[in-house]
């Protein structure tokens, strides 16, 4: 036997699996048991070795890996493995450079539990704010009822990180994260928020000493780190408390309390008496609309209005209409604007208007909103001429081909729709290619810079052009002075939506400002 086989002989005493992962980070040799009964650690040689590893767990061994000289040992990690079949397993990780081998390191696996499925969606390796706050908004939808009240929100504090060297703090930022997430409900629901903050939801009896994980990771890497854990319970029985719970997690990030615990517990009941106020508001049509003119900018007539709610005292709804999107509460509300507008067409001199009405993408998330829509109008079917449906940009429209057939059932009965605040978001051309639409509204952060920015002008030029070939018309908002309008009409922008204009007012109000340009005012213009 060579000396070789002896020392891996030895290592594999203690574990159930053994690789040597060479200096490419591929397997050259395996030995033992795999994660599942039945598969071969053969199967492994010449595949990098982080595809054993769940997302989750790559960064810390990755990291423990890379901080090995020779004849050193890593500190056991906690880790999840990656079954190959949808299962992940908790595993034992150690690594060690053997002076024979080197520069190879010889990884021993020992599996702890059974193979079982993740409730939380491992998309990507959740270590920072935007990693975390995906896991909230996205992984957690399984956890409702009663297994929500077991779970409590942990909130870290750590000191040290950063005194040192950045790569030692780097890995041991890693490795906290690792022991965090092992000491999460599911093994992957911790992140680092900030550099010195990291956050983990838990099991509310877990009674498991964070602050100790955070110092044997420190001085795994030779930092002195101190920290100071506290809690917050997330208790609750519905669904919409957990989406509740989800958006406190945003409003803490977001404030950087120095008690997040307290900041996440306040938000908590803030946002759950909100989102019952909301629901009281919508029930029982609690909410005004007013109405800003769109004006066609070659003659300044008047071409249609925007419908815009308005919430009492607070005046804008753009928190309230956030917080709805957020509580899935906004379908609700975007059929209680619709009902209203479909009333206000009804009424006595409506004759001529027509009204435009914004919807979220999670409305066209399935076919209630359209339906209703259509059952709405059903019975005067020429009022759905004077309405049109605007989906804004930056709505998170999950699946767009969807949405297309849903958005197209309006328009075949004779509802237009329009894309909103175009170029705000990320999907500009992704909606402009696969929705089927009738016009186009550019946002107003492009129109603000039409006098300055001769890139500006230029991209408003060609998306006009880009339009027009394909058969849509074009709207500009938020235009306030008299030189933006000329300038956008001259780039063939068709209607334009501003102060210059108007202002929302309770009631439709078709007579603009006087403008030099102007040649017909007080008309309600045909859609043409």
């Amino acid at each position: 036997m060579t000396l070789k086989s002896r020392l891996l002989g030895l290592a594999f005493a203690a574990a159930d699996a053994l690789v040597e992962v060479n200096d490419r980070g591929k397997i050259c040799f395996a030995l033992g048991a795999g994660p599942t009964a039945g598969q071969s650690t053969a199967s492994w040689i010449g595949r990098p070795f982080v595809d054993l590893l769940s997302f989750s767990s790559r960064e810390a061994v990755m990291a423990a890996l890379q901080a090995l000289t020779d004849g050193a040992r890593s500190l056991p990690l906690e880790i999840l493995a990656d079954c190959g079949d949808g299962r992940v397993r908790r595993a034992l990780f150690r690594a060690f450079i053997l002076p024979d081998l080197a520069p190879a390191v010889s990884c021993a696996l020992t599996w702890q539990g059974e193979p079982f499925v993740l409730e939380t969606l491992e998309a990507r390796p959740l270590t920072d704010a935007e990693g975390f706050m995906a896991l909230a908004r996205e992984g957690l939808n399984g956890k409702a009822g009663a297994a929500l009240q077991r779970l409590a929100m942990a909130f870290i504090e750590v000191q040290g990180l950063g005194v040192a060297d950045d790569a030692a703090s780097e890995r041991a930022a890693a490795r906290i994260g690792a022991r965090l997430q092992a000491a999460s409900h599911d093994g992957v629901s911790a992140g680092r928020l900030t550099p010195g903050r990291y956050a983990l939801i838990k099991e509310a009896g877990d009674g498991r000493d964070l602050e100790a994980e955070v110092r044997e990771a420190g001085l795994a890497e030779g930092l002195t780190l101190t920290s100071r854990a506290s809690e917050a319970a997330m208790g609750s029985d519905s669904l919409c408390a957990l989406r509740a719970m989800r958006f406190a997690i945003e409003g803490c990030l977001r404030d950087n309390n120095t008690q997040p615990e307290l900041s996440f517990a306040d938000s908590l009941s803030r946002t759950l008496k909100d989102a019952d106020r909301f629901r009281g508001i919508v029930r029982d049509r609690e909410f005004a609309l007013f109405y800003q003119p769109i004006v066609d900018l070659k003659t300044r007539a008047v071409h249609h209005f925007e419908a815009l709610a308005r919430f009492g005292q607070s005046g804008g709804p753009a928190s309230a209409i956030r917080m709805a999107e957020e509580l899935a509460l906004i379908e609700s509300f975007d059929l209680a604007v619709a009902e209203k507008i479909v009333h206000r067409l009804r009424q006595p001199g409506s004759g001529l208007l027509k009204i435009a009405i914004n919807v979220s993408g999670a409305s066209l998330a399935n076919d209630a909103y359209v339906s209703a829509l259509l059952r709405m109008t059903a019975s005067e079917p020429d009022n759905r001429r004077r309405l049109i449906v605007e989906v804004t940009e930056t709505a998170a429209l999950a699946d767009i081909a969807a949405a297309n057939r849903r958005l197209s059932a309006l328009r075949d009965a004779g509802i237009r729709v329009c894309i909103d605040d175009f170029g705000a978001g990320s999907a500009a051309f992704d909606y402009l290619r696969g929705l089927s639409v009738d016009a186009v509204k550019i946002d107003g952060a492009f129109v603000r810079d039409i006098g300055g920015d001769a890139r500006t002008r230029t991209l408003i030029g060609h998306l006009v052009d880009l339009c027009g070939s394909l058969g849509m018309t074009t709207i500009a908002e938020m235009i306030e002075t008299e030189d933006a309008a000329p300038a956008l009409q001259d780039l063939g922008v068709d209607y334009g939506q501003g102060w210059l204009f108007g202002r929302a007012e309770a009631e439709p109000v078709t007579t603009g400002p006087v403008s030099p340009r102007a040649r017909r005012q007080g008309v309600i213009e045909a859609w043409g």
